[in-house]
């Protein structure tokens, strides 16, 4: 990737990895719907012996997932949740992992009712303030786990300074970008050891795929990973594949009107007399508002915000009143969608535990779309009437 002649993160996301197919000379990378492939003589084969451990359609992904992060390795999963899961077959029993305090739901699930068990522990901060990771750092510490913006709090963590102390420890950093996406922000160029997506949102965009991605720099790392992905085999199939390389195609041209539309919805909430607070930060006085200036490109298109009131049953009323936002699971599609993370995205955590990171049982998130900004407008403004 660094001799390649795409510099510009949109030529990257179109060209990076992927040459015309050598057979056909078909300009989209083709699906190459196929389990195994045929061998001149044991062991003598064209690079592929089972789509399990290598695909074309999956290597020309994981090629222009590495070049779109700035990273040398991706690594494509059937899902984000199996990103994270491989990541943590890197650890042992005994090991510890410090998080962010408010996440998403599957992987506080993950990391509490699947890994404990097996030994690991995990300890969950807030980060917006070195001095809440320092002071769970221990010896047995091997990965520090951030979100950034946060999920559904849109909190923002300075990944440089979490870099460098992490580095300072010997600690891994991972950094689960899938708020911001590659075009907002690169983790890996301000420090990170690892990227996580899932690729499910921003990267497909179009809400007709479930995947997930890793991308490193580490060569042995890298080869850690590798093995880990095809000896538990959490791999995504050639036609996921296929679909996310044409969603990363027009990544770009779709984050810049995610973010100019989520900065319309933002301003039309805040001035809204029974909008009680509106979680975006893009606004100057947002506590992280000058480090996402100073990380990302721009401010996303996720939104949270509360009705006056506080009142769960007025929440529901709302997210079950929109005629343009679909009330559904996930984000990052080129439709808007409208969440009640307490019992949706993050009803996995305990209540007691949602509301010391601020997550209100009347919070509503909002993942702001493509379509007309006065259409958005105008459906909360019938639905907060």
């Amino acid at each position: 990737m660094n001799n390649s002649p795409y510099k510009g993160f949109g030529t990257r996301a179109i060209h990076a990895g992927l040459e015309p197919d050598p057979g056909t000379g078909a300009v989209m990378t083709p699906i190459y719907q196929t389990s195994t492939y045929a061998q001149e003589a044991p062991g003598k084969h064209k690079g592929y012996e089972y789509s399990r451990t290598h695909n074309p359609t999956r290597k020309a992904l994981e090629a222009n997932l590495a070049a779109i992060e700035g990273g040398k390795y991706g690594l494509a999963f059937a899902s984000g949740l199996a990103a994270i899961d491989t990541l943590l077959k890197t650890l042992n029993p005994g090991d510890e992992v410090i998080s962010t305090n408010d996440l998403y739901g599957g992987t506080y699930r993950l990391f509490v009712r699947v890994y404990e068990k097996f030994g690991l522990r995990f300890h969950f901060v807030p980060m917006q303030q070195l001095a809440t990771i320092e002071e769970k750092i221990t010896e047995k510490t091997r990965l520090i786990w951030v979100e950034t913006p946060t999920n559904p709090m849109l909190n923002v963590i300075d990944i440089e300074a979490v870099a460098q102390l992490a580095k300072s420890k010997g600690i891994l950093l991972a950094v689960d970008n899938t708020f911001a996406s590659p075009y907002l922000q690169q983790p890996l160029k301000l420090g990170a050891d690892i990227v996580m997506h899932s690729a499910t949102k921003y990267i497909g965009g179009h809400s007709d795929l479930v995947m997930g991605a890793l991308v490193v720099n580490d060569d042995a790392l890298a080869e850690q990973l590798y093995f880990l992905q095809n000896a538990a085999g959490a791999v995504p199939g050639p036609m996921d594949c296929f679909l996310a390389l044409r969603g990363i195609k027009t990544l770009h041209v779709r984050m810049q009107r995610h973010c100019e539309n989520a900065e319309k919805v933002a301003r039309f909430l805040r001035s809204h007399p029974k909008v009680e607070k509106v979680y975006w930060p893009g606004f100057p006085d947002h506590p992280g508002h000058e480090i996402a200036k100073k990380q990302m490109r721009a401010f996303g298109g996720m939104i949270s915000f509360t009705i006056k009131g506080d009142n769960i049953e007025e929440a529901f009323r709302a997210v079950s009143s929109f005629k343009v936002f679909t009330l559904a699971e996930s984000l990052g599609g080129v439709e808007s969608l409208a969440g009640h993370p307490a019992t949706m995205t993050h009803a996995s955590i305990p209540r007691e535990e949602r509301l010391k990171a601020g997550l209100s049982d009347s919070l509503i998130r909002l993942s702001v779309g493509l379509e007309d900004a006065d259409d958005l407008i105008n459906d909360l403004k019938q639905v907060l009437q």
